[in-house]
């Protein structure tokens, strides 16, 4: 014998009151900053109060940086050209060595020199 269940939903764990909620929490916020809904209103007004926005986040974030001594710009440039010439040497053996290896192949091989 099958038995059979019941489902008792609790309208909390509908998804239907959330989606409510989260544009009317949008809205809110959007109020709060002086915009209207999105879909309404003045779609210019929005534009000019988003870069209004955008360029005092931008004046805030650039308050943030500081710029390096003329001391620190000089010890880093040394390390970048200290590590190039590294680097060049390096790939100048390991491109040397190689190339020697495959041409005493190459002629071991019997092929051209």
């Amino acid at each position: 014998m099958a038995k059979s269940t019941t489902v008792v939903r609790d309208e909390k764990q509908s998804p239907q009151p959330e989606k409510a909620v989260t544009k009317v929490k949008v809205a809110d916020k959007l109020a709060e900053r002086g915009q209207e809904s999105p879909g309404q209103g003045n779609q210019l007004t929005g534009m000019f109060t988003r870069t209004a926005d955008f360029l005092r986040d931008v004046r805030s974030e650039m308050r943030k940086v500081t710029t390096p001594s003329r001391e620190e710009v000089r010890t880093t440039t040394t390390v970048v050209i200290v590590t190039v010439f590294a680097f060049a040497a390096y790939f100048y053996i390991v491109d040397a060595v190689l190339s020697r290896a495959i041409q005493s192949l190459l002629h071991w091989l019997g092929g051209v020199q």
